[in-house]
């Protein structure tokens, strides 16, 4: 099976079930934001991976994250009235809830601000996380979407971003803190 099928060529691609919609469809930008977030949690763990945290359980639910990721794209590329292959329920958002839980009891209590950097897969972290956000706002716009899609990402969002403080703490970087002057 070639990779190319030249189907595309005239800025169109193709939805599950064979719907052929233009490249620049909101299904498709929705969709295709959730592929570039998913890119860059890969990008995260490539990173990780090399350091200490490499065995961690709190960054092995990025693996079990890439694949809902996947899933919510194949939710959002599935067109209206027909059957969702992978369809995501409240229990996705539960478990995203108890990994933050999870998380969180091992963070200081935030005062302040904190920006996005520090080690760098914290900031692949934070960069998947602004990707997360724009998938969600663009997935808000479209029609008869699963309430747990919107969940999952919203809940996603905030999993990133206790991640990315984990990073930093355990690699000894710590919070980068928005200085008010």
């Amino acid at each position: 099976m070639k990779i190319y099928t030249r189907t595309g060529d005239k800025g169109t691609t193709s939805l599950v079930y064979g719907k052929r919609v233009a490249k620049n469809d909101p299904k498709v930008e929705a969709y295709g934001t959730c592929d570039e977030a998913n890119s860059f949690l890969g990008l995260a763990l490539s990173h990780l991976e090399n350091t200490i945290l490499k065995n961690d359980d709190h960054i092995k639910v990025l693996v079990e994250v890439q694949t809902r990721l996947f899933h919510v794209g194949s939710e959002l590329s599935t067109p209206s009235g027909k059957d969702v292959q992978w369809q995501l329920t409240s229990r996705d958002v539960e478990r995203l809830e108890t990994a933050i839980d999870l998380i969180d009891k091992d963070l200081s209590p935030l005062k302040t601000f904190i920006l996005p950097g520090g080690e760098i897969g914290a900031s692949y972290l934070h960069v998947a996380r602004t990707v997360v956000r724009r998938a969600e706002r663009l997935t808000i716009s479209l029609e008869n979407i699963n309430p747990d899609v919107l969940s999952y990402l919203n809940r996603l969002s905030d999993l990133l971003f206790v991640l990315a403080r984990y990073v930093n703490m355990k690699l000894g970087q710590g919070d980068r803190l928005l200085h008010e002057n």
